[in-house]
């Protein structure tokens, strides 16, 4: 691999990773606003989009307008698969418990190998996969103490979730040309518009438009560096890296909001890190040789 290659595949994981670390976040977010999740999602999705949208002026300067207007199908597409992909994540946890909705999503690195693969006939490495199996394995084991009655339409949502998400990172990576992050505004933006169909959002205090102020920017973040990042590494490795939020979340709702989890979700989550760090290392030094 050229160095400039290795270059661009080292900032592509490094951007995955930090990107799940901001995701990470949505629970204490969640947790420490008490308007509805509908008003959440909007409010979100306002500021996120404004946040990528000034992202994107001070990349693209004068080009700004053209790149939005330039979204094109595959432009539109990302948009759209994004923002399936989060409402059905957000009923599947109406219908289904955590529990169920966490394990399936840890499949999304074998899904987008899948999808990778259909569609662009890239194949995943058999140390990706290896990884993803471990990190699933360490999902199963934080959620092993609270297993929930599975729920037919919550588990199937869960289910869409996951393959949205995946077909998501496929369509980045697939579509290099298409303008990912533009398209990451799009999506906000159609988020805010069903939640306002849904709901009436407006009656929020200041105190908490400025904790939304705060999640807007932080989940924008976490948007630009996916796709971003997407771009530079396979679609598994990217799923497989983004799963790094499935252990942080409890770890950060530990540390800052005080709330204990059982030691399972300890051990668990510490199969998960190490399985993704070692994949990261070992892949780090293979793109270094190469």
């Amino acid at each position: 691999m050229p160095p400039s290659s290795t270059a661009s595949h080292h900032l592509g994981v490094v951007f995955v990773a930090i990107s799940a670390v901001a995701w990470s976040t949505a629970g204490i977010f969640t947790k420490g606003i008490t308007a509805d999740v509908w008003a959440i999602l909007f409010w979100r999705g306002v500021f996120s989009a404004a946040f990528i949208a000034l992202y994107v002026a001070w990349r693209d300067r004068a080009a700004t307008l053209a790149c939005f207007g330039l979204m094109g199908r595959p432009g539109w597409l990302i948009a759209s698969t994004g923002t399936i992909a989060t409402v059905a994540y957000l009923s599947a946890f109406k219908h289904t418990t955590v529990t169920n909705v966490v394990v399936i999503y840890a499949t999304a690195p074998f899904a987008a190998a899948a999808l990778a693969w259909l569609f662009g006939r890239e194949r995943t490495r058999p140390a990706t996969l290896i990884a993803a199996a471990a990190a699933l394995v360490g999902v199963v084991i934080m959620m092993s103490g609270s297993l929930g009655t599975p729920n037919l339409l919550g588990d199937l949502l869960a289910v869409a979730m996951t393959f949205f998400m995946a077909a998501m990172m496929v369509q980045i990576r697939r579509f290099p040309d298409a303008p990912a992050v533009p398209a990451m505004a799009l999506s906000s933006l159609q988020i805010a518009i069903i939640a306002l169909i849904v709901a009436e959002p407006f009656a929020v205090s200041t105190a908490e438009l400025w904790w939304l102020i705060a999640f807007g920017l932080v989940q924008a973040t976490g948007a630009i560096l996916i796709a971003e990042g997407t771009r530079l590494i396979p679609a598994p490795q990217a799923a497989l890296i983004g799963s790094l939020d499935i252990p942080l979340a409890p770890l950060w709702a530990w540390l800052i909001l005080t709330e204990l989890p059982p030691v399972a979700t300890f051990l668990g989550g510490t199969v998960v890190l190490a399985a993704v760090a070692l994949h990261m290392r070992r892949d780090w030094r293979l793109a270094a040789t190469c």
